[in-house]
């Protein structure tokens, strides 16, 4: 569905923010993309909106080069950006004008969406709160079935009971046809939401596996002591939080969290489990 081979991109000639970089993304998925501020996710997503252009490398986006912002690839593909404007009118006008360029929107389904979210439809979205915003624009992309839904630091603004309704949403939005890559610094934000982990760092990919393969390889645990077998552990009140080889092949909930912090701060150690 979404191939990038060797992607060499930068904002300056000496200012790469990924040098060589390859993956490949499924349909059937979502997408967590992890990394620090300044890392370049927002970046690697622009890039497969076609909105900043690689310098090396290539990137097939259903086949398309999104380089090239062709409009049969457009139609498919919803982004969007961590910062946004919206205009002075209400919702109806905004799908009015927005909804004819996706030839699958479901009218129905966002309105649906609006109810869920408990927006104000007859107030104008500049009135909005920002958090009120972010969901009118979760909502819209969801309802235009995009093969690709992009959500730049989506939970951004949301209060914690906006969070649990977008999680329980996304969860249900999820189709065989649809990919969703959800870029956050928001680690905890998607716990229990996505399939797969993509973690940026260096100018590279860290890791890219799947919560399966993940929880497959490693166990994540409360330890009383850290010892060999550990690969990385942070204290706690009563002991540690630990991550260390899954050679018993123990059922454990997936930290991501603490995988995150894990493979910034022991890259190396990691490397033998997900080449």
């Amino acid at each position: 569905m979404i191939k990038v081979n060797n992607l060499h991109f930068g904002y300056g000639k000496n200012q790469p923010l990924f040098k060589n970089i390859s993956f490949q993304l499924d349909a059937g998925h979502i997408y967590g993309l992890l990394g620090k501020n300044g890392a370049g996710k927002s970046s690697l997503l622009k890039n497969l909106a076609g909105l900043v252009y690689a310098q090396q490398g290539t990137l097939d986006v259903f086949g398309f080069d999104p380089a090239k912002r062709q409009p049969a690839m457009l139609e498919q593909i919803c982004f969007i950006p961590e910062e946004f404007y919206l205009p002075a009118v209400k919702i109806d006008a905004y799908v009015k004008a927005n909804a004819p360029f996706y030839k699958k929107f479901n009218h129905d389904y966002f309105t649906n969406l609006i109810q869920e979210f408990d927006i104000p439809v007859s107030q104008k979205l500049i009135n909005m709160s920002y958090g009120q915003k972010k969901k009118v624009i979760i909502a819209f992309a969801l309802a235009t079935q995009a093969k690709l839904i992009i959500m730049d630091e989506p939970t951004n603004g949301l209060d914690i009971p906006s969070k649990a309704q977008f999680r329980k949403i996304m969860a249900s939005a999820l189709t065989d046809e649809c990919c969703i890559i959800i870029s956050t610094h928001q680690v905890r934000d998607l716990d229990n939401l996505i399939d797969s982990v993509i973690m940026l760092d260096e100018n590279d990919i860290a890791l890219q596996a799947s919560v399966d393969e993940i929880t497959e390889k490693l166990t994540f645990k409360k330890v009383k002591a850290v010892d060999d077998s550990i690969i990385y552990a942070e204290p706690s009140l009563s002991g540690y939080y630990a991550v260390m080889p899954n050679y018993h092949q123990e059922e454990s909930k997936l930290d991501l969290e603490l995988l995150f912090n894990a493979i910034l701060t022991e890259k190396t150690k990691f490397k033998p489990y997900f080449n």
